[in-house]
């Protein structure tokens, strides 16, 4: 649980970033129309929800800077029964004002007319430059000067997680924990992907997740050549592997673990090869992470291993230097090494400064380590007993002060581990 008042230091970290005589404008998410008139599951700006903890829609966050200080300023939808009848309970201006250690709550008609006052001699305005409800204020700051991305400030502050962050996302791994163990002892039952879909969202929601984080991917056979393989609809073969890409997102942070499983409980000697290729790499790179690493060392020192591990396998041919050079490793391991991970399972922190340069690892930071290979069964330049075997594994690492903490680790991934489970 995160209390209000880190909201508040949140807000007030932002505040120190602002220049003076400036105001920030941050709105929350709006519904998004499915079909005529169904909407999907509302889910919450993630930067909004960062400064505010409210999960509600209609709503907008001010922080106006000046020579005085700070002020913090929250519009709220009005209550209204009969939209409420409808709609749900509305927290309203008045429990805003009891929960929410702001200096000001406003009722959001009023944001109109109270915003023209606030924005009054400004000199900086501060918005989402992909926000298209800032729209709407054009009129009142046209005349402003300068105008300055606030999602750029609040990414960086979202790169390091806080003690309360990293117990939210522990607990949301411990679910998806129970979630791939009940996929890897449900598989024989299972016929189809979706059936294992199905058994991981339920798991997801039975154990209190909001959602899934992301759309579960569950690639049996060659579907796991496709990175993003989401129809989930393929009947399961004996011989094939089952590639789950699965997370749940639990009180609106993401979990992101990938294992790789056989249909029928045993690996073929193919699939311990290049499964073990995998994990080894996967093992190595997670041991080089530290504070003050870069991104891009834990990137090259994976491409350098897989294409190792393939040159050996007989799935590329020739000096592996040369091979990396000319980028041939890269139709078999195209991908990243990882990600951030936080409020988005893709979080929205950047990997460079503002001077461009790469951003190094740092206590608190939360990243995905992802290695995969992907041998397409319609690939004749690889031996035949590789072809159709995509195989990937993810977890989700801290960084610490010393080195790291796989916050995954209980999730098992040895081929000795699964085919007992």
């Amino acid at each position: 649980m995160i209390l209000e008042s880190e909201y508040r230091d949140r807000r007030e970290k932002l505040a120190t970033k602002l220049c003076e005589d400036s105001i920030a404008v941050l709105y929350s998410s709006e519904y998004k129309i499915r079909s005529n008139d169904t909407e999907f599951p509302y889910r919450q700006n993630s930067n909004f929800y960062y400064l505010t903890g409210f999960k509600e829609d209609k709503s907008v966050l001010l922080l106006v800077k000046t020579k005085k200080g700070v002020k913090t300023v929250l519009f709220v939808e009005k209550k209204d029964e009969l939209q409420e009848l409808w709609n749900g309970k509305r927290l309203g201006k008045k429990e805003a004002k009891k929960r929410f250690l702001v200096s000001k709550v406003f009722t959001v008609d009023k944001l109109q007319e109270k915003i023209k006052k606030y924005m009054v001699s400004k000199k900086t305005i501060y918005f989402d430059f992909k926000d298209s409800q800032v729209e709407s204020l054009k009129k009142y700051y046209k005349n402003i000067p300068t105008h300055k991305n606030i999602a750029l400030l609040v990414n960086k502050m979202r790169l390091i997680k806080s003690p309360s962050e990293i117990e939210i996302i522990k607990k949301a791994i411990f679910i998806t924990k129970e979630a791939h163990h009940k996929a890897i002892s449900f598989k024989k039952q299972s016929k189809n992907e979706y059936h294992l879909q199905a058994e991981l969202e339920y798991i997801f929601k039975k154990n209190g997740a909001y959602s899934d984080a992301y759309t579960s991917i569950v690639a049996s056979g060659n579907s796991a050549n496709t990175l993003h393989y989401i129809e989930n609809n393929k009947d399961f073969k004996d011989g094939d592997l089952i590639l789950i890409d699965a997370g749940c997102e639990y009180d609106f942070y993401a979990s992101d673990i990938t294992r790789t499983i056989p249909v029928d409980g045993k690996f073929s000697e193919a699939q311990k090869e290049l499964y073990n290729l995998v994990l080894d790499v996967e093992l190595k790179i997670i041991k080089m992470i530290k504070p003050k690493v870069k991104r891009t060392k834990l990137q090259k020192e994976s491409e350098k291993l897989l294409c190792e591990g393939m040159v050996r396998l007989g799935i590329l041919k020739g000096d592996v230097k040369k091979l990396i050079k000319k980028q041939e490793h890269k139709k078999y391991y195209p991908h990243g090494i990882g990600h951030w991970m936080g409020l988005d399972v893709h979080d929205e922190a950047p990997y460079k400064n503002e001077n461009r340069k790469e951003i190094p690892l740092a206590n608190g930071m939360v990243l995905t380590i992802e290695p995969g290979i992907y041998c397409d069964e319609n690939d004749k330049t690889i031996p035949k007993k590789y072809r159709g075997i995509g195989i990937r594994i993810e977890d989700n690492i801290l960084v610490t002060k010393d080195g790291y903490e796989n916050l995954s680790q209980d999730i098992v991934k040895t081929i000795n581990e699964i085919e007992k489970y």
